[in-house]
């Protein structure tokens, strides 16, 4: 829809599917042709998420590129954008506004970008512009100026008739001389994938161009049959095709293995990071040197599912159950399903690849989109080190006490003896030293007197403290007894560190938790300590592993806890030698088919039955869930406006614990007037209904915003936390 000066009240067009753009056709014929450019403009509203048109100045013509960046006036503010279209038509009576400034020229959006962007904000219904801050980094004026581009790619050569869009404006004018080599009836082989028994016939379909779509279940090994060779070497086959490739990995720790372990592989430059963490100027330049075609190969975290990849072939994804893949701003899009979409428009080859398989991966595989690559039994037996459970039936009648022991007598004899050949890492499941607290006569939990919040202990001998306002409570009291005594009900890694640094004195302790996260140890004998991710590589792997806490881990009140307590538990495990080196693994745990999926290494099957029991509770992922939360007028208002289908699970409103501004806990997104009760409803329905049903919460709460309501209802989908 044309605009001069849009403005809040315009989004009800949006409502109406009025056109993005006035055509010729609305107005005289005789009227003089004018630029006008389509812009997705800086604006978070649900009711405003299109492209608006603009005037080009004369002054502007030729610094206005299909892609760059401007700025324009939208609703009575200055605001950002990116120009997405570029037409000429007949001038509308001065009725549009014109740009008020071309920030860059450089084309930074792609138009595969762009509809990847709106295919992920129509999933997630949310906005266009807010994924597009995800997807392109910050601009950084000096990467620019020292950016040699061909001034085919600057300049905008379009003849007016709207059809120089995105991709024509900008990726078509570069050229890329590499050919391919044939390698049809050739099976390259690798050491990598030697453990897998259609491991090499995936490589030779890639590197015959080929896109196959793979699930893979990592098996534990190190040099050559580490996970980061396995992504390396798929790459590697993807760029002999004459492709480009995209890699994303949950942090800068799996990034800097994955990186090494490329740089033997492939020319110098051809690969790049993109990470937040670098920080802008670095990623800024390494996302223009993909952009115009100077590297092939992206690797990185959240970001780099984003990359603008020439001739894109592969895209893999590790560990794709690792919360850190999900995006903290709204509209909270997972890489995974980013990696997908995007796989779908390009037509590209997939690998999800884990130490553990994900109930997500598990319905890709049984849907048949995906084929497994698992190692076979006898491979599995011979890589994996040796699982032992500390409840089994020999390990009990050996030690009677070791279903309620945190450290059982096993872990103690285990730990000694493996110290004499290496590292052993101790895997726990609280960071801190003392995270929970309860009185010793009552057990009451610690509370802060002032804001309710739980008490903790920083260190031995440090004072108890609030985790929520980190006021100190040196004379606490329990309000229920009245007993000034505190016991500890939760063990954190330093605590931990701290017994087994007194049980094993002439041994160093090594504690990788919190803000002090290792990324590696040295291969001599050494106490472990870490938190579940934070496990750092031990060269030669470690000789033993001590996973803690099973029970507190597997008792969290969450659908995943299982899951997300295996997918933890191998991979620790896998950072184990084999059982042919002597590598040891004691699980703490009771009974449950958690524990003996990892008993048998199988992590395939785990995931077999955990999406076999999702699907018949209709539960995620075997159907998706929205969560609408806000005040109770507002989330029953969107629930009953939306047109959802027949077969939609509604449950709820209920009351949100922790959301009433009045009580103690975390904040609540949209959130009304001080002391108005916050609620929540879950709308659970099929994939088949996906779009209709993101589709219809978008618009009913386009609906709330465009209606300017004191409190719009806050809507996510697929959250991993919200059953």
């Amino acid at each position: 829809m044309a605009a001069s000066t849009p403005g809040e009240d315009s989004g009800q067009a949006a409502l109406l599917d009025l056109p993005a753009a006035r055509t010729a056709a609305a107005v005289e014929d005789t009227a003089e042709p004018v630029d006008v450019v389509r812009v997705v403009v800086d604006s978070p509203l649900p009711h405003l998420d299109r492209p608006f048109d603009y005037r080009v100045p004369a002054a502007m013509s030729e610094s206005v590129t299909v892609g760059c960046r401007v700025t324009v006036r939208f609703s009575g503010r200055v605001r950002s954008g990116f120009v997405v279209d570029r037409v000429r038509e007949p001038d509308p009576d001065g009725r549009l506004a014109d740009l008020q400034r071309v920030d860059s020229s450089v084309p930074v959006l792609t138009g595969a970008v762009l509809e990847l962007a709106r295919a992920v904000a129509a999933r997630y219904a949310g906005v266009t512009w807010d994924v597009l801050r995800a997807a392109v980094p910050s601009r950084v004026a000096s990467v620019e100026k020292a950016l040699d581009v061909p001034p085919a790619l600057l300049r905008w050569t379009g003849d007016g008739d709207g059809d120089d869009r995105l991709d024509e404006a900008t990726d078509d004018t570069a050229t890329d001389d590499t050919e391919a080599p044939t390698t049809v009836g050739r099976v390259p082989t690798d050491p990598a994938f030697s453990l897998y028994p259609h491991g090499e016939v995936f490589l030779a379909h890639l590197r015959d161009g080929g896109s196959p779509r793979a699930v893979l279940d990592a098996a534990p090994g190190h040099g050559p049959h580490a996970w980061p060779e396995l992504l390396a070497a798929a790459i590697e086959a993807c760029h002999a095709s004459g492709r480009g490739a995209i890699a994303v990995v949950p942090d800068l720790r799996d990034l800097a293995r994955l990186e090494a372990a490329l740089r033997e592989r492939l020319p110098a430059g051809t690969v790049v990071r993109l990470s937040a963490d670098d920080g802008p100027t670095p990623r800024y330049r390494n996302y223009l040197a993909l952009r115009f075609g100077a590297a092939r190969v992206a690797i990185g975290t959240r970001s780099a599912a984003w990359a603008p990849v020439r001739d894109l072939g592969l895209l893999c994804l590790w560990d794709d159950g690792d919360d850190l893949h999900v995006e903290p701003r709204a509209p909270y899009q997972h890489s995974r399903e980013v990696l997908l979409l995007r796989a779908g428009q390009a037509d590209t080859g997939v690998l999800l690849a884990g130490a553990g398989r994900s109930t997500e991966a598990q319905r890709l595989v049984e849907s048949g989109w995906a084929q497994p690559l698992s190692p076979d039994r006898h491979t599995r037996r011979r890589t994996a080190p040796r699982v032992v459970s500390t409840v089994d039936s020999v390990q009990s009648a050996r030690d009677p006490l070791a279903r309620v022991a945190r450290l059982p007598q096993l872990a103690h004899e285990t730990a000694r003896a493996a110290l004499a050949r290496g590292p052993v890492l101790v895997q726990v499941a609280r960071t801190g030293y003392a995270p929970a607290l309860s009185c010793q006569r009552c057990r009451q939990p610690a509370r802060c007197p002032h804001c309710a919040g739980p008490l903790a202990v920083a260190g031995r001998n440090a004072p108890p403290v609030c985790r929520w306002c980190h006021r100190h409570a040196p004379g606490y009291t329990c309000p229920v007894c009245g007993g000034t005594a505190l016991r500890m009900i939760a063990v954190g890694a330093l605590r931990t560190a701290d017994e087994l640094g007194r049980a094993f004195p002439q041994v160093p302790v090594i504690s990788s938790s919190g803000d002090h996260i290792r990324t590696d140890v040295p291969d001599e004998p050494a106490l472990v300590v870490a938190t579940s991710g934070a496990e750092p590589v031990a060269v030669g792997g470690y000789a033993a592993a001590l996973l803690l806490d099973g029970d507190a881990m597997l008792e969290r009140e969450s659908l995943r806890a299982a899951e997300e307590t295996v997918r933890r538990w191998f991979g620790a495990a896998g950072l184990v030698r084999g059982a042919a080196d002597g590598g040891v693994v004691v699980v703490t745990a009771g009974e449950s088919a958690a524990v003996a999926a990892l008993v048998r290494w199988d992590a395939a099957g785990f995931a077999e039955r955990e999406y076999a029991l999702r699907r018949e509770l209709a539960l995620p992922p075997a159907v998706r869930v929205a969560a609408i939360t806000g005040t109770p007028d507002s989330v029953r208002d969107l629930v009953e406006r939306a047109e959802l289908p027949h077969d939609c699970r509604v449950i709820g409103p209920v009351p949100v614990p922790g959301a009433d501004t009045d009580a103690p806990g975390p904040a609540v997104p949209d959130a009304g007037a001080a002391g108005t009760r916050e609620e929540r409803a879950l709308v659970f329905f099929s994939y088949r209904h996906g779009a209709a049903v993101a589709g219809a919460l978008k618009a009913s709460r386009a609906r709330q915003w465009a209606a300017k309501r004191a409190a719009p209802a806050h809507l996510r989908l697929d959250g991993l936390d919200l059953v």
